[in-house]
């Protein structure tokens, strides 16, 4: 079977899509299949880095393709930038061979539309793996009016995507309940979440000192956020819960990764002079263990308004390395749901938006608690997150679309 995946990223990005689509494209090829990857040439977060046009990676052939760099500083910059992206990819798409079955995600916004044009002109399967919903996102983030032209013509890009695929994928719940309200077919979404890179990110003691003892955490309590730092993944609340925490020499935080948020975040700290917080670039997926290891416990943020559009994935890997968990974000949520499962392996707490005051007693409450990690067993909720569950569930769903449609 050829198999067609677009995004803009793919190994060996940093990003989480990269991640997913990688595991997803290995996998593909090892069970045989003719895989190829229209992807782009540029890091996601880091666009002065250029990976080679093509390669021939592990039985994959990857196409990665030119975009613009006018940066996230402004919305006009980055849609120049998704813009410039697609075109690139159609014009890559032309001279491809036909293909049986196309899988699109959302990285950028709408290449899903491209990818259901595609397969309907090659009159091939189409997917559609659903990471975060568009426009939708940016209506409810206040960027885009859902009346206006730009988000009329959005609205209906996006739901030829949804009308053109023969299966969607939704990454829970909440996600599936909103892709049915535009009217489509329950039959045709099937909830598979992200899973946990288990075969890489796991508890190590050696590596959890070792980052400590680099860093000066070896008698603090660690407090870290990891991951894309977005305007979907709202801050605030964390940022005032550390300002408030100040004058605990015990209790350090520490923001890893990138995203137009990360420099803001940046110069909150320099101006309040804060001693007590850490900033350090995105590490690969396979050293991931290590400051997952090393901190007391994770955050995971998401938006108020963006249930059912985003999906932090981080929790699985949060479960997979043991720590308490920190989660701010409505509830219920899939966040929520998962954690109600987990103690007392993993402590954690949940606050919304605002309750500042809230997770300082909270976090001072899991300081007390976790003044130790120890590497148990998984449970049976952190082994049906496992990549060895769900990514063979997602190789035989798309399977199925081309031999049982």
């Amino acid at each position: 079977m050829k198999i067609l995946l677009l995004n803009q990223t793919f190994y060996p990005d940093v990003m989480a899509t990269s991640h997913f689509l990688t595991d997803f494209a290995e996998a593909l090829a090892a069970r045989g299949h003719q895989v190829t990857v229209v992807t782009g040439r540029r890091a996601y977060d880091n666009p002065d880095k250029l990976f080679s046009a093509r390669e021939r990676w592990r039985g994959i052939q990857i196409f990665r393709v030119y975009s613009t760099w006018f940066g996230k500083g402004a919305r006009w910059h980055r849609s120049i930038d998704f813009a410039s992206f697609i075109f690139c990819s159609c014009f890559r798409l032309l001279f491809l061979p036909r293909h049986d079955v196309v899988v699109a995600l959302t990285t950028p916004p709408l290449i899903s539309f491209i990818g259901a044009w595609r397969a309907k002109l090659w009159h091939a399967k189409f997917c559609y793996w659903v990471m975060d919903m568009n426009p939708d996102e940016a209506i409810a983030a206040g960027w885009l009016r859902a009346d206006s032209l730009i988000g009329i013509i959005m609205e209906r890009m996006s739901r030829f995507s949804f009308h053109r695929a023969e299966r969607i994928i939704a990454l829970d719940r909440f996600m599936s309940e909103r892709i049915a309200a535009k009217g489509i077919a329950p039959d045709k979404i099937v909830v598979i979440p992200p899973w946990s890179h288990d075969d890489k990110v796991f508890f190590t003691q050696a590596g959890r000192e070792k980052f400590r003892k680099e860093h000066g955490f070896n008698d603090k309590f660690v407090v870290m956020y990891a991951g894309n730092h977005s305007p979907v993944h709202p801050m605030e609340t964390l940022m005032q819960a550390a300002e408030q925490l100040q004058t605990n020499s015990s209790i350090v935080f520490c923001f890893m990764g990138g995203g137009v948020e990360f420099k803001r975040v940046q110069r909150w700290a320099q101006a309040g002079k804060f001693t007590n917080v850490l900033f350090l670039p995105y590490v690969p997926l396979s050293e991931m263990s290590t400051p997952l290891s090393a901190a007391d416990a994770q955050v995971v943020i998401m938006g108020e308004a963006m249930l059912g559009l985003v999906h932090p994935c981080k929790i699985y890997n949060i479960m997979a390395a043991g720590a308490a968990v920190i989660y701010i974000g409505p509830e219920p949520s899939h966040v929520t749901e998962i954690l109600a499962d987990l103690k007392p392996r993993h402590p954690w707490v949940s606050v919304q938006h605002g309750m500042v005051v809230k997770l300082v007693d909270q976090i001072h409450q899991l300081y007390r608690e976790c003044t130790a990690h120890n590497h148990m067993a998984p449970t049976a909720v952190e082994l049906f997150f496992s990549k060895a569950v769900l990514l063979p569930r997602l190789v035989a769903l798309v399977e199925s679309t081309v031999l049982h449609p």
